[in-house]
């Protein structure tokens, strides 16, 4: 009978453990940093006072969040993100429990932000760094994995444990309780167990498993055309969701509360850069400051998107039919660098004020973009599901680096994955984490 690879469960809490571990170092020296830079060498017992407040909320913040769970083990940029907020809400959890013990001018409040922000900085530079140790050190061996295959051919990822039913003398036999016992007993040590079989044994595998104890999943082909989401329940019955819809009420509130604010703050902050633009493209070429085109938004309906004017007005490309090229001819001086360096999209936050646009969401795309010699939706028919929210300033597209000119299909297919990817799950700190993402790839090589 084969072995079956164990459960990692002492590993994963190990690393969990280790996590917390250097979370915790990260925020004591964020704030001790805090404490001296702003209030000097004589302020180590205001620093050990803050720091005593502050790891425990921490670690109960980061239990409520997540912050620790195993899936960040996998995952950087979950891990990142998820640190990230459980330092803001841990900061939130100084001040409130400071009001409510009316400890508030025992309270250094410059010194309590630096502390948050030299804190959030560790913890999102080091937890990176833990999960590329973690994986050079154990790869991917934090899970058991089991594929069995009943009368079925299906490629394995490396790590994952490959079972022959037929091999091993398995059957799916409901009426044998003698075979369930071998089954449990095999599987057993696995975390996850996914099985390949013939349509009209999955129920019989469905049912054999529900009570082993496991993780069990089933393969099911034919659903992959349909891009589930997740199952439900109708009359009785059960459904596959193939669209979330839009956000909850509240949801909602929250999204445009963000994208309004920051909206306004950017306009009145960035307003001498704009006005400067706005000059120099006047004077380097005749024609209006602004250019509008027609995008494709939410609800696949159609709206005018305003951008800094690159192009010599008698070679704007109303339609989008022809993608940007390096060394373009159509672009002005100005242009050239106004694109290269993301300046030209900035108008758009008038769309964010008018509502026609987020600050994350799927880029709007002209309608008569190509990619290679086919329109968007002629290579991929999910294109249309993307416009399922408001189209985005920037979005999770665009901080992987899937930016600039359509020349072939993947390169139009790899921006509708991360788009159908953030819709599946969106949250407010998503957003946060994307926006804080796009500074660093504002300026792009494949920007012109």
């Amino acid at each position: 009978m084969p072995q079956i690879p164990p459960r990692r469960d002492r590993l994963r809490l190990g690393l969990q453990f280790s996590l917390i571990a250097i979370d915790m170092v990260g925020l004591a020296t964020g704030d001790l940093l805090a404490h001296f830079v702003w209030l000097g060498p004589g302020a180590w017992p205001h620093a050990l006072d803050s720091i005593a407040a502050f790891l425990p909320l921490y670690l109960l913040a980061g239990i409520y969040s997540g912050a620790f769970s195993s899936s960040v083990l996998s995952d950087a940029r979950r891990s990142m993100v998820r640190g990230f907020r459980t330092v803001v809400l841990t900061c939130l959890g100084v001040v409130l429990v400071g009001f409510f013990l009316k400890a508030g001018d025992q309270i250094s409040r410059v010194a309590l932000l630096m502390s948050g922000v030299f804190g959030a900085t560790l913890v999102v530079t080091m937890r990176p760094i833990f999960y590329y140790w973690a994986k050079r050190c154990y790869g991917t061996l934090l899970y058991s994995e089991v594929l069995l295959l009943d009368d079925c051919r299906c490629d394995a990822p490396r790590g994952v444990f490959v079972l022959d039913a037929a091999k091993v003398g398995l059957r799916c036999d409901l009426r044998d309780p003698h075979m369930l016992d071998r089954i449990g007993r095999l599987l057993a040590p696995a975390d996850r167990v996914i099985v390949a079989c013939a349509v009209e044994r999955r129920r019989d595998w469905a049912m054999m498993l529900k009570g082993a104890n496991i993780r069990a999943e089933i393969m099911s082909g034919e659903l992959t055309p349909l891009g589930p989401l997740g199952t439900g329940r109708f009359d009785g019955g059960s459904t596959v969701i193939v669209a979330a819809g839009s956000l909850d009420i509240r949801q909602g509130m929250m999204k445009r509360a963000l994208d309004f604010g920051l909206a306004l703050v950017a306009l009145i902050m960035l307003s001498p850069l704009l006005v400067a633009v706005a000059v120099a493209i006047r004077l380097d070429s005749s024609g209006p400051v602004f250019f509008e085109q027609r995008r494709v938004g939410r609800g696949n309906r159609q709206f005018g998107m305003f951008k800094f004017r690159s192009m010599r007005t008698e070679n704007c490309d109303q339609h989008g039919g022809r993608s940007t090229m390096r060394d373009d001819d159509r672009i002005t001086r100005v242009g050239r660098f106004i694109r290269s360096t993301s300046i030209d999209e900035l108008p758009q936050l008038l769309n964010i004020l008018k509502g026609d646009m987020s600050f994350v969401g799927p880029r709007p795309h002209a309608l008569g973009s190509l990619a290679g010699e086919l329109l968007f939706w002629e290579v991929d028919e999910r294109y249309w599901h993307r416009h399922a929210c408001k189209p985005g300033l920037t979005g999770l597209a665009q901080v992987r680096g899937f930016r600039g000119a359509t020349h072939s299909q993947s390169d139009l297919v790899n921006r509708l994955q991360a788009d159908l990817e953030y819709l599946a799950g969106w949250t407010i700190w998503r957003d946060v984490s994307i926006l804080l993402a796009t500074v660093r790839v504002v300026v792009h090589r494949n920007a012109y």
